[in-house]
């Protein structure tokens, strides 16, 4: 990996910090606001929204083409997570444990959680829908709510085996099509819940780095990915795993999946991607090494990718 210390490994490895109440900033305009450094993206309906550094949230009508700021964003702080549960209802998640919400769209959020006094940043969140979801955090920081966010309630997690306490930090979350919920985390571990996160397991992958994206593949197979160019291939059941053979070291930050069509993307302009469901992969590198930190299927080939250099239109999207 070229970058000594990465933006996304700075955010993942932060450490609470206790302060004074914490008084949130509203978010600035940022010119050339699609070049700002992204965190995550997901589709709201037919509009693309992606969050990122200093509060910045995008959205694009036009799928990618071009992409406007949302002018009403209440924090100023790293936003790490977004999820949509149809066009208009949305939520994103990042420092100071700051869960924001949106009815239209993205145009304009409101705070639902504020942690005044110790920054213990969320960085995921998954709605299964309007009212109910979890996010997840810092040294197993777990959250769920029945209320569209209104109230959050935080769930206690068991050790892992072998550990005396609960303190992965948990770095992901994806759903499966029988409603099971994954979280990513430290020491190759993927936690799965079948209750929507107020219990879960841990399923081990093998490995023993930290895990930053996963994905449930159309057959029902999970695929993971992580540090030092880890691409986990999961049975359905997570019992047994195979890593996919790959020429880079570069980590792994993001996967999506389309049908049959797979991304993968990565620090160093690292690229994994596949037409067959995962049976096969092709990778490549960026010219430019940009860090890739999301990436979302627009059209038939190429994947829209987000970056610390902000959106990243391929030729062929």
């Amino acid at each position: 990996m070229r970058y000594a210390i990465s933006l996304i490994a700075a955010l993942f490895a932060a450490t609470p910090v206790h302060a004074e109440p914490l008084q949130p900033v509203p978010a600035a305009s940022v010119e050339h606001a699609s070049a700002a450094t992204m965190l995550d993206a997901t589709w709201a309906g037919e509009r693309i929204v992606a969050v990122g550094d200093h509060g910045v949230v995008l959205f694009s009508d036009d799928r990618g083409v071009s992409f406007q700021q949302s002018a009403s964003v209440p924090i100023s702080t790293p936003l790490t997570g977004v999820s949509f549960v149809d066009a208009r209802h949305g939520w994103a998640v990042g420092h100071w444990g700051a869960i924001l919400a949106t009815a239209d769209g993205g145009g304009s959020w409101q705070i639902q959680r504020l942690s005044s006094e110790e920054d213990r940043p969320l960085f995921a969140v998954h709605f299964f829908d309007a009212q109910r979801g979890v996010a997840v955090g810092l040294w197993s920081l777990v959250l769920t709510t029945d209320d569209g966010g209104r109230t959050w309630q935080e769930q206690s997690l068991p050790p892992p085996p072998g550990f005396r306490r609960a303190d992965l930090n948990l770095m992901g979350l994806f759903a499966d099509q029988d409603g099971h919920l994954y979280a990513t985390a430290e020491r190759g571990q993927l936690l799965r819940s079948s209750d929507r996160g107020r219990s879960w397991n841990y399923l081990d992958t093998g490995y023993e780095g930290t895990l930053w994206a996963g994905v449930a593949l159309a057959d029902g197979r999970l695929l993971v990915g992580g540090q030092r160019g880890t691409l986990l291939h999961g049975s359905a059941d997570g019992l047994s795993w195979q890593r996919v053979p790959l020429q880079s070291k570069s980590s792994i930050t993001a996967i999506t999946v389309s049908g049959r069509r797979i991304a993968a993307a990565g620090l160093d302009g690292l690229m994994v991607s596949s037409s067959d469901g995962g049976r096969t992969f092709e990778e490549q590198q960026a010219a430019d090494g940009s860090s890739l930190t999301a990436a979302l299927f627009i059209g038939r080939e190429t994947p829209l990718l987000f970056s610390r250099r902000g959106v990243i239109a391929l030729p062929g999207s």
